[in-house]
């Protein structure tokens, strides 16, 4: 097993990929372990509202004694008195009508449940949403590493062949200093990607939790040169399992169930029992009796019908009312977010586009630059111009690349079209 850490932490610190990263992160979140723990805590609760359809049972047991008598000599009937006493005592009841609060509580305790539900795989669904981004900011930064490395090179080539035409007296020195002074910028940039990459992967390494090695990198399949299929003709307004939609439905019903509650706290309650009762000294002077007796219990609470119990239904009601004016305005911001996320895509796709035909003119624009000033027909500044194009053309297209993975992920993680792994497998 150890053997099997040590390649592991290994593999981690050379490179990790998409699926890793997503896997890790939910081993090691706590909203994903909280949300967990909520769904027993709610299951608890559940088989706590079960137990009331079962009768209560209590007993008890009293015991007195006295250094004197509890009860003095009785000539003919207790000639010793009595200086100690027992009771012992069991009674069952049971309720069998309370205006529904033990039906309407077990009914509060599967919304309870069910919420506890939808929450975790939300936690799970945030979880996965929160990696992706991480991961493709750690891969935008490594990718733009390594247009930095394409251009130092160009650079220091160009530089190469500077420092000879300047040897041979063929060129003046600015030409050779304006290189620098590029290349100088290039690698002020190197600099500052370099400390961006080691933030990011230490956030990404807490996140995910694997152990943070300067040498980890993030794994991709990261095409240049073609555009993705863009799979969503329109946005997706089927909100039928939509989790948010869900708990928008189960808010309702909560509410609806809170005022049936209250009403119950208005109508009568009736129970019945049986209770058995023993009691006696400890000694033979008196002698132990036992009893036993059925019971019933009806209770009407009739000051709750102008008072409080009145005040609570109408307070229930209103924050019914309040419930499904809420749920109206969910589903509207739930539509509206949507739509935003798909349009979010929708350009995110089109940049690449622009950006992939972008980065062609500017390469050919380069080439044919390059060509032009090796056969002295164009000056140095035309190609360092047409050079830092090409970079920055580069640089754009790998920002649109990493910027579609994030709005993808975005729009699933809105329309609950994220495949999550069953809570299951999480405990």
């Amino acid at each position: 097993m150890a053997c099997s850490l040590a390649v592991l932490c290994n593999v981690f610190a050379q490179q990790i990929s998409l699926e890793e990263s997503k896997e890790a992160a939910l081993k090691h979140s706590n909203a994903i372990k909280n949300g967990l723990l909520t769904i027993e805590k709610s299951e608890a609760f559940k088989r706590e509202m079960v137990a009331n359809y079962f009768p209560n049972v209590e007993a008890s047991a009293l015991g007195l004694y006295a250094p004197n008598d509890l009860i003095g000599p009785i000539e003919g009937f207790l000639p010793n008195g009595i200086d100690n006493l027992y009771n012992a005592s069991a009674t069952a009841t049971e309720v069998i009508y309370a205006g529904g609060k033990i039906r309407n509580s077990n009914a509060l305790a599967d919304i309870q449940l069910e919420t506890s539900q939808i929450r975790a795989e939300q936690a799970v669904d945030s979880v996965l949403l929160v990696t992706e981004n991480k991961f493709w900011q750690l891969v935008q930064i490594q990718e733009q590493q390594k247009v930095i490395e394409t251009n130092e090179i160009y650079l220091d080539e160009l530089l190469k062949q500077q420092q000879d035409l300047l040897e041979a007296g063929l060129i003046a020195k600015n030409q050779s200093l304006q290189v620098k002074v590029n290349r100088s910028e290039l690698l002020l940039n190197k600099s500052r990607l370099e400390n961006m990459r080691k933030l990011a992967l230490l956030d990404f390494s807490l996140y995910v939790g694997v152990a943070y090695s300067s040498n980890m990198k993030a794994a991709a399949d990261f095409d240049h040169t073609t555009v993705p299929d863009f799979k969503y003709s329109e946005p997706d307004m089927d909100l039928t399992g939509n989790s948010n939609y869900e708990l928008l439905e189960k808010s309702i019903t909560a509410s609806a169930l809170q005022t049936k509650m209250a009403k119950a706290d208005l109508l009568p309650s009736l129970a019945v029992g049986v209770s058995a009762v023993e009691f006696g000294a400890f000694d033979d002077d008196l002698d132990s009796q036992f009893t036993g007796f059925a019971f019933g219990s009806l209770s009407i609470p009739i000051s709750d019908w102008w008072g409080g119990g009145k005040q609570r239904l109408k307070q229930e009601r209103i924050q019914e009312e309040i419930a499904k004016n809420n749920r109206m305005d969910g589903i509207d911001q739930l539509k509206v977010a949507i739509t935003q996320s798909w349009y979010d895509l929708l350009n995110a796709h089109e940049q690449i586009q622009y950006a992939l035909e972008n980065k062609q003119l500017a390469e050919e624009n380069l080439k044919v630059n390059r060509d032009n000033y090796d056969n002295g027909l164009s000056n140095l500044t035309d190609l360092l111009d047409a050079q830092a194009m090409a970079q920055n053309a580069q640089s754009t297209l790998i920002d649109a690349y990493t910027n579609y993975e994030n709005k993808e992920i975005t729009y699933l993680y809105r329309t609950d079209q994220l495949d999550i792994p069953s809570l299951d497998n999480l405990k």
